[in-house]
C-alpha cells in the first residue's frame, strides 16, 4: 500500500538530482592543490623539462631512469615550466610559498633546524630561525577566511620545536596530518612506525598511528588521508585548498618496495634505486589524487600545481657536479641551476574548455613555458584564481603568474631571481646569486676551493645553460653591472647578511680585483 508513496519519493528524487543547481563555489572558487614534493629538482621525472634550440622537449638519461607516468599524464593536459626556481633548501621555499616573498625578505634563509639554531659560525645573528608565527598573513589564513576548507597533508617544517611554526594549525590551516617541526621523516615504514619508538623517534611523523605495524608505505598513507580530508571538505559543500606536501623524496633513502623491482638491474647504486622508488611512489600519489578527484565529481573545478622545494638531492654525485641533475651542474644546496631549478606543472584536473572556471583560465595543453618564475610567486597566483584579496599592507615579492598559464609571453615580467644563503657549514656556504634574463652572478662572501677561489662567478645562461665556464674575468663591466644589480636586490629585501663581528657586505668588482 505504500508502493505508489514510494515510487513518487523516488522520482521527485531523481528530479531533484538532475536539477538540482551546483554549488555556488563550484563556478566561483575553484579548488586548488598544491603538490610539493620534497627534495625533487627538475631532471628527477621522466617528463623532459629542458628544450632544445628550437624549443622542444629534449629527453636526457635521467628521464629514462625516473618513472613518472601521472607527472605525464599532468603535464599533457597543461603546462610546465622549465625555469622555475625555488630557495637552494627547504625551509624558505615552503615559507616563500606561505607568504609570497622572497627568502631574503621573510629571513628564513637556511632550513630550520628543529632542535638548535643552525645560523653557522658567521650567519646572521638575527637570521628568522622561528620561522612562521601565529597571527601572519600566510596563503592558507587568507583562503580560510574566504571560505576555503586549508588541509595541510605531510611534511610542515616551517619553524623549529615549541615555537608556533611548528603547528600548521597555527598558520592558517584548518586541517594537519602529518606536519611538524622537523623536514626528515624517522622512517618510511609502517614497520617502524613511521620512526616513533626508534632511534629517530624525534622525527616520527604524527598522526598516522592507525598504520603502525602495517605495510602501507608512508607515501601512501599520506595518500589515504588527504583524499580522505577532500572528501570531507566536498561532502561539507566546500572549497578545498590542499597543501599536499610529500615527505617524498627526502633522505633517508627507504626504497619502496612497490617499485623496487623496476629499477633493480639499473647499475646504480642502492640509494640512487631507493631515491627512485620514492619518486615513482611519489608519483602515484598524484595519480591517486587525480583519480579521486575524479571520483568525487571536482577534477573539472580544481586547479594543480606541481613543484620541488630544491633542487635534487638524487645520491649520484657531488653538489657542486654534474651528475645527479645532469646535465644541469650542482643539487640542493649549491648555487649552481641544479640547486635552485625545480620541476612545476599547472594544470585543471580534468579538462573541460565548457568549463567556466577553465574558461577564466585556459591552460593550454602539453606547453612549455620559457619565462623565468619563481615559488614566491605561487601566492599572489591562487589569490588572483581563487578572487582573494591580498591586504595591501602585506609585502609581496611574487607577481601572478596567471599571464605565462595560458601559456602568453609577460612582457611586464622580469626574468630575475634572488637567492641567498648567509649560512654554513652545509654544501654552498656563505652566498648570493641574482638571475636577471641571460646573465646569472654568484657572489662567495668567503671564497674557497668549492667556490673557484673567487668572490664571483659570472654565467651567460643562454650561451652556457650547464655553468661549465665561469667568465668573470672576461666580462668585467657585465660583472660589475649584475654586482650592483645584486647589492641593489639585497638592500631592498633589507637581507641579513652574514657576520664576522659585524655584518659583511658583498663588494662589486670594482672593489675588489677579479681572480679565478
Amino acid at each position: 500500500m505504500f508502493r505508489p508513496v514510494f515510487l513518487a519519493a523516488l522520482l521527485c528524487t531523481a528530479c531533484y538530482t538532475t536539477w538540482h543547481a551546483p554549488p555556488s563555489h563550484a563556478t566561483e572558487q575553484p579548488n586548488i592543490m598544491v603538490f610539493l614534493v620534497d627534495d625533487m629538482g627538475v631532471m628527477d621525472t621522466s617528463v623532459p623539462f629542458l628544450t632544445d634550440q628550437d624549443g622542444k622537449p629534449k629527453r636526457y638519461p635521467l628521464n629514462d631512469y625516473y618513472r613518472t607516468p601521472s607527472m605525464q599524464r599532468l603535464a599533457s593536459q597543461g603546462i610546465r615550466f622549465n625555469q622555475f626556481y625555488a630557495m637552494s633548501v627547504c625551509s624558505p621555499t615552503r615559507i616563500s610559498i606561505m607568504t609570497g616573498q622572497n627568502a631574503a625578505r621573510h629571513g628564513a634563509t637556511n632550513w630550520i633546524n628543529p632542535r638548535s639554531n643552525n645560523r653557522g659560525p658567521k650567519g646572521p645573528p638575527d637570521w628568522n630561525w622561528k620561522g612562521l608565527k601565529s597571527g601572519e598573513l600566510t596563503l592558507p589564513s587568507l583562503l580560510a577566511e574566504a571560505g576555503y576548507q586549508t588541509i595541510h597533508v605531510g611534511k610542515g617544517h616551517f619553524g623549529p620545536d615549541n615555537s608556533e611554526g611548528s603547528e600548521p594549525l597555527n598558520l592558517g590551516f584548518q586541517v594537519n596530518v602529518g606536519g611538524a617541526s622537523f623536514g626528515a621523516p624517522g622512517s618510511y615504514f609502517a614497520k617502524e612506525n613511521y620512526g616513533k619508538g626508534t632511534k629517530r623517534s624525534h622525527h616520527a611523523v604524527p598522526h598516522l598511528d592507525q598504520y603502525h605495524g602495517s605495510e602501507t608505505f608512508l607515501t601512501e598513507a599520506l595518500t589515504i588521508e588527504a583524499k580522505d580530508r577532500v572528501s570531507n571538505a566536498v561532502q561539507a559543500d566546500k572549497p578545498f585548498y590542499l597543501y599536499m606536501s610529500h615527505y617524498a623524496v627526502h633522505a633517508p633513502f627507504h626504497s619502496d618496495p612497490r617499485f623496487a623491482d623496476h629499477y633493480k638491474d639499473s647499475g646504480k647504486p642502492a640509494n640512487a634505486q631507493a631515491f627512485a622508488t620514492l619518486i615513482e611512489g611519489m608519483d602515484k600519489s598524484l595519480g591517486d589524487l587525480l583519480d579521486h578527484f575524479e571520483t568525487l565529481g571536482v577534477a573539472e573545478n580544481t586547479l594543480v600545481i606541481f613543484l620541488g622545494d630544491n633542487g635534487s638531492d638524487a645520491p649520484l654525485g657531488h653538489q657542486h657536479d654534474v651528475a645527479c641533475a645532469a646535465p644541469l651542474r650542482g643539487k640542493k644546496g649549491a648555487h649552481y641551476e641544479g640547486g635552485m631549478r625545480v620541476p612545476m606543472i599547472a594544470a585543471w584536473a580534468d579538462r573541460n574548455d565548457r568549463n567556466p572556471l577553465q574558461k577564466k583560465l585556459a591552460i593550454p595543453k602539453n606547453r612549455i613555458q620559457t619565462q623565468v618564475a619563481s615559488v614566491e610567486d605561487l601566492f599572489p597566483t591562487v589569490a588572483e584564481i581563487t578572487q582573494v584579496k591580498i591586504p595591501t599592507k602585506h609585502t609581496l615579492d611574487g607577481t601572478t603568474l596567471t599571464t605565462l598559464l595560458t601559456g602568453k609571453a609577460d612582457a611586464n615580467r622580469e626574468s630575475t631571481f634572488l637567492m641567498h644563503y648567509p649560512h654554513a657549514p652545509h654544501r654552498s656556504t656563505y652566498f648570493s646569486c641574482y638571475r636577471d634574463g641571460d646573465w646569472k652572478v654568484i657572489y662567495h662572501y668567503f671564497p674557497s676551493k668549492a667556490s673557484e677561489g673567487s668572490h664571483y662567478q659570472l654565467y651567460n645562461l643562454a650561451k652556457d645553460p650547464f655553468e661549465s665556464t665561469n667568465v668573470a674575468q672576461q666580462n668585467p663591466a657585465k660583472l660589475n653591472e649584475m654586482m650592483k644589480k645584486l647589492v641593489s636586490e639585497l638592500d631592498r629585501h633589507q637581507a641579513q647578511m652574514p657576520f664576522d663581528g659585524e655584518p659583511i657586505y658583498p663588494k662589486t668588482s670594482d672593489q675588489v680585483a677579479v681572480k679565478e
